[in-house]
């Protein structure tokens, strides 16, 4: 509040009307009057009554002011002047986005609006209340509407956050992530133009193929705020920030890809990649065809399913690894970190086979020589037999 500068007195004179009066016996006579009238006598208590009453002004008004101050709390009593607040436990479920840089005031107005507490004032108590507040991250979280506004700071603290708007899971091919885009809410036009120009945002190592260049990873992105081009900006940005913290060199980029693409069709378990890594490059450095029956299936349009004689005899399938020795022309996937690692860094050994015996669980075990790897198998064959009815 501004005040006006209080008057310095401490210098000044007596009022001017007594200057120069030169008459002390004067001065005194009116004086004695004074003090013999009733009147004067009765302004000493009119005066005492004054000031008790701007006393107790200011204490009433510094009390209400401490009580606003403190929503509606007098000394930690509630009194009618308290901040509205809801007795929870609370409604309908909602996703609230607080923004970065927030502060306290600006997640009261955002809980405000969304309807979750009923007032600033009773979320400020509690957010002040509440001593891991501060903490509160930024992102999606999920609350209720109607809240208790200390049940709302609680919730908010714990900070589980929906971090993004859209899942992208390890192997999927490029149009499977565009199908899953337009199932999330971005709009069907305008995410195959943002597919048909990927071109834009792709590096020369890529070739104008955008497979393998769409990293898996949950993005915090959503439909109505985020354009579908972004997100495939993002994605294919992720991919090149991934390559280069994994130490790939860059024009080994594709090469890093399809490998790992590979790998990550084909392996279950973790510990699996690099050993596979590893039978893909000794069969590379000994002129093998590589055999890899997920490449075949990539070629044919298909991510699952059994193939047929004549899908795996067909040699005008580029992707058919079975006729053609090498890596396929691109990835057959977009793989996630771990299979990047792997394509860098094969396990050393000598095997050169592997088979997943359990299509349930994803075991997986390697062979050295081909009566190994036939009697893997016929391991399969027989795990098959007993689940005729399981399908991929």
């Amino acid at each position: 509040m501004n005040r006006a500068p209080m008057a310095d007195v401490s210098n000044q004179g007596p009022p001017r009307h007594w200057a120069g009066t030169g008459n002390r016996r004067r001065s005194a006579r009116g004086t004695g009057r004074g003090s013999r009238g009733g009147r004067r006598r009765g302004s000493a208590p009119r005066g005492g009554l004054v000031a008790g009453i701007v006393v107790a002004l200011l204490v009433v008004g510094g009390l209400g002011a401490w009580t606003w101050w403190n929503d509606g709390y007098l000394f930690g009593i509630e009194t009618p002047l308290a901040a509205e607040d809801y007795d929870g436990p609370g409604g309908e479920e909602v996703k609230v986005d607080i923004p970065e840089g927030a502060n306290g005031a600006v997640i009261g107005e955002v809980l405000v609006e969304n309807g979750v507490v009923a007032s600033y004032g009773a979320f400020k108590r509690a957010f002040d209340q509440n001593p891991d507040a501060p903490g509160i991250q930024p992102g999606t979280h999920t609350l209720l509407t109607r809240m208790a506004a200390a049940d709302a700071v609680a919730t908010l603290a714990r900070n589980e956050i929906d971090r993004g708007g859209l899942t992208v899971p390890e192997g999927l091919t490029v149009e499977q992530i565009r199908e899953r885009m337009i199932a999330a809410g971005w709009p069907e036009k305008k995410t195959n133009q943002a597919f048909e120009n990927i071109g834009d945002h792709l590096p020369e190592q890529a070739g104008g193929n955008p497979e393998g260049w769409l990293f898996p990873q949950t993005y915090d992105v959503r439909p109505g705020k985020t354009p579908p081009a972004d997100v495939v900006r993002m994605m294919v940005e992720m991919t090149i920030s991934q390559l280069e913290d994994a130490g790939a060199p860059q024009e080994r980029w594709e090469d890093v890809l399809i490998r790992a693409s590979l790998i990550e069709r084909e392996a279950a378990r973790p510990e699996d990649r690099p050993r596979m890594s590893g039978v893909i490059q000794r069969r590379l450095d000994q002129n093998w065809y590589l055999g890899i029956d997920a490449a075949v299936l990539y070629g044919t349009g298909r991510t699952s399913g059994a193939l047929t004689r004549a899908e795996l005899d067909d040699a005008s399938n580029p992707y058919n690894l079975r006729k053609h020795k090498g890596l396929p022309p691109t990835p057959i996937s977009n793989p996630g970190r771990a299979s990047i690692d792997a394509a860098l860094a094969p396990a050393d050994g000598t095997e050169m086979y592997w088979v997943t015996v359990n299509h349930e669980t994803g075991e997986t075990k390697f062979a050295t020589s081909d009566a190994e790897f036939q009697e893997l198998v016929a391991e399969l064959r027989q795990w098959e037999a007993e689940n005729p009815d399981w399908h991929e």
